[in-house]
């Protein structure tokens, strides 16, 4: 008998595990993993129907591995790879070179080298996306859809495919996908991998139906076959978010924001410190509203949770040093003795970011690019003061928030600026209409709806 399709065992692949290990004396204690990927996937493990597999981190994972943990017949595998395989092929590979060309941030300025160096480090992501093929045909069951995750991991189709040919592979891609001109700034051997890696999968899914349309184009600009694409938005887990928001800690901590802010007008922005997220830009937008808004100064308050990511990857320490200086040259050029323009947040404490979603009354997304972006809802579907969000037109998210954020291109500081400063003026009614409106597009999707959407392809 056939097996249906809501008893078809499920294996994940991805980089990022749902647990991790953290070190306390002798022990090792596992800590749940967080993010948009695990809330999406984890109600899989929940139903007893799922193995996870995924590379061990740190230090602490690997000692984790030693020991057996977690056990060999748990539904997590963790896959340690060597350190120097796994920096090679997620610092360099990964962080410097295809989330850089995916998120459009390859200039004259700053564009990749391909030297004895990155072919080294092309053979570890090789190395590793091989590692994840041989644990996926290990612990795959019979007939088991594969969801592999991310720009990791896009070699593994054609070597599952070889050996296990029973099994459906879904690849989803949370990164934007760069069009063809832009992919030509990749070294052609590892874009002719990439691409055929990506063709091999039974289905390729996107965000959005630009980051898909990117990647059919690309295919057909190889002259490869094209594989089933969808396109599907994720959401947070906004039942979890509310737990959180709904918490005395989160509490507290909005409390300690309220005796920092008083009663003035909150901006605020929650962002990995890196450069596609575009910290600077919008921290030089606020700087122009203070210059040409005299009347602001002293009556708004910008609220930067932005925590530093990546720092093994050159430009990421650099990123975080000039986000730094740029909010001490605002606060020198604004500030007095009662008044701090910008109050910038280095840990990452969600909660306390939580509580700042609450309170904001205007929050700042500008990315560069970014394959869809959790912020834009996680914000509405908690704030408790009609908040606006002035929104990045190259934001995945923008065409789920379309008529209710208000637009602007990332690039555009006097937009940019201009929209912060028609947030601030707007009428009442008109916030509360747009924040009712944010709140309802945050919730329309949940991650049940994109982890139906993978399983439906693989059909």
């Amino acid at each position: 008998m056939p097996t249906r399709p809501s008893e078809t065992p499920v294996v994940i692949a991805s980089n990022r595990g749902p647990v991790s290990y953290r070190s306390e004396g002798d022990d090792l204690v596992e800590v749940r993993g967080g993010g948009g990927l695990v809330a999406g996937l984890q109600p899989l493990l929940d139903t007893g129907r799922a193995t996870w597999i995924a590379a061990a981190l740190s230090e602490d994972d690997r000692s984790a591995v030693a020991r057996g943990l977690p056990g060999p017949s748990g539904p997590v595998h963790l896959l340690d790879v060597g350190t120097g395989d796994l920096e090679r092929y997620y610092d360099v590979v990964s962080n410097e070179v295809l989330w850089f060309l995916h998120h459009g941030l390859f200039d004259g300025a700053h564009s990749p080298t391909y030297d004895d160096d990155w072919r080294e480090s092309w053979q570890a992501y090789r190395r590793v996306n091989r590692a994840f093929a041989h644990a996926v045909c290990e612990h795959s069951p019979e007939r088991a859809v594969v969801l592999v995750q991310d720009y990791h991991l896009t070699l593994l189709a054609p070597w599952v495919t070889t050996q296990r040919p029973d099994l459906r592979l879904v690849h989803f891609h949370h990164t934007p996908f760069a069009g063809p001109s832009e992919v030509r700034s990749l070294e052609p051997t590892a874009l002719q991998e990439i691409l055929s890696g990506l063709a091999a999968h039974h289905a390729c899914g996107f965000h959005t139906p630009r980051w898909e349309g990117n990647f059919l184009r690309c295919v057909d600009d190889r002259s490869l076959p094209a594989p089933r694409t969808f396109s599907s938005t994720l959401s947070s887990d906004l039942g979890a978010i509310r737990e959180v928001a709904a918490s005395a800690a989160c509490a507290a901590a909005l409390a300690r924001l309220d005796e920092q802010v008083g009663d003035r007008f909150v901006i605020a922005r929650v962002d990995r410190m890196e450069l596609s997220k575009n910290v600077v830009r919008g921290f030089e937008s606020y700087d122009r509203l203070l210059r040409i808004r005299p009347d602001l100064r002293g009556r708004v308050v910008f609220v930067a949770h932005c925590y530093p990511s990546r720092l093994g990857v050159p430009a990421y320490r650099a990123y975080r040093d000039l986000v730094v200086e740029t909010v001490d040259q605002v606060n020198e050029r604004w500030g007095d003795a009662g008044w701090t323009p910008i109050l910038l947040e280095l840990d990452d404490d969600f909660t306390s970011s939580v509580a700042t979603y609450r309170r904001y009354d205007a929050l700042l997304v500008n990315p560069v690019r970014d394959g869809l972006n959790l912020v834009a809802k996680e914000g509405p579907a908690v704030n408790e003061r009609h908040g606006q969000v002035v929104l990045s037109t190259e934001a995945g998210v923008c065409g789920e928030l379309a008529g209710a954020a208000d637009e602007v291109n990332p690039f555009d500081l006097v937009a940019t600026s201009d929209a912060l400063a028609a947030v601030i003026d707007r009428s009442t009614e008109e916030r509360r209409a747009r924040s009712e409106q944010l709140r309802r597009d945050a919730e329309a999707r949940t991650p049940e709806d994109w982890l139906a959407d993978q399983l439906r392809a693989a059909e």
